[in-house]
């Protein structure tokens, strides 16, 4: 899954991201309200967390431009401040949840695994395609009874697939939506994980390939 983290305080912002990547979610980070909405505006992201006070637009009116373009994603605003007025009007405003900062590592990451639960793609732990199961909580994936453990990118990248078995997605939309536009990787890097995850799929046996759509992407489907 794919979070947006919009903080002005850079080391706080960059101690999110390496967070929430340990827990094995994609991450865009950006340092100003303005690049906030641009980068949302133009991507798909399964949370956001927003801070109150940056430079440009403040998150109060990024929150507002996404409630009022209809936009659902859940937010989380994330603030030095922790006034009552300051949480009424991030609640006000489409907020789905408030943290005051300072706060404990292991609280924005409960707070997160919320607001993800609380989204429209939200799946049980166990992800069933064919006779594979993905487990989100152990990021494995297991045939009857023979599991094997998945690395960060191949976990997200099979986890897509998984909630939209037969659906196309081609190198550049992986590319954006697993690594995020700041990613220093090369393109190539989509087709050398599905190659691994393919390999991890022959070993287990499953039912299910990621096939190749010649001159188009990507899909996952069962044999």
């Amino acid at each position: 899954m794919r979070i947006l983290i919009a903080e002005d305080e850079v080391a706080t912002a960059k101690a999110l991201q390496v967070l929430l990547k340990k827990n094995n979610y994609s991450v865009d980070i950006v340092h100003n309200g303005n690049d906030a909405w641009d980068y949302i505006s133009t991507s798909l992201y399964d949370a956001i967390v927003l801070d109150i006070m940056m430079p440009g637009k403040s998150g109060i009116e990024v929150l507002k431009l996404l409630r009022q373009k209809q936009i659902k994603t859940p937010v989380l605003m994330l603030t030095a401040k922790a006034e009552l007025e300051d949480r009424i009007a991030g609640l006000d405003a489409g907020a789905d949840d408030y943290l005051p900062k300072p706060f404990a590592a292991g609280e924005l990451i409960a707070r997160v695994k919320a607001l993800l639960r609380r989204s429209d793609q939200y799946t049980d732990a166990a992800l069933q395609v064919g006779n594979v199961v993905l487990d989100q909580s152990r990021y494995e994936i297991a045939v009857g009874g023979n599991t094997m453990r998945l690395t960060n990118k191949e976990y997200q990248l099979l986890e897509l697939f998984a909630r939209h078995p037969g659906v196309v997605f081609s190198s550049d939309h992986l590319m954006e939506k697993i690594w995020g536009w700041d990613s220093e990787s090369d393109i190539g890097v989509v087709w050398t994980h599905i190659g691994f995850i393919r390999k991890k799929l022959r070993t287990l046996q499953a039912d299910v390939e990621i096939r190749t759509i010649r001159g188009v992407g990507y899909a996952l489907e069962v044999k």
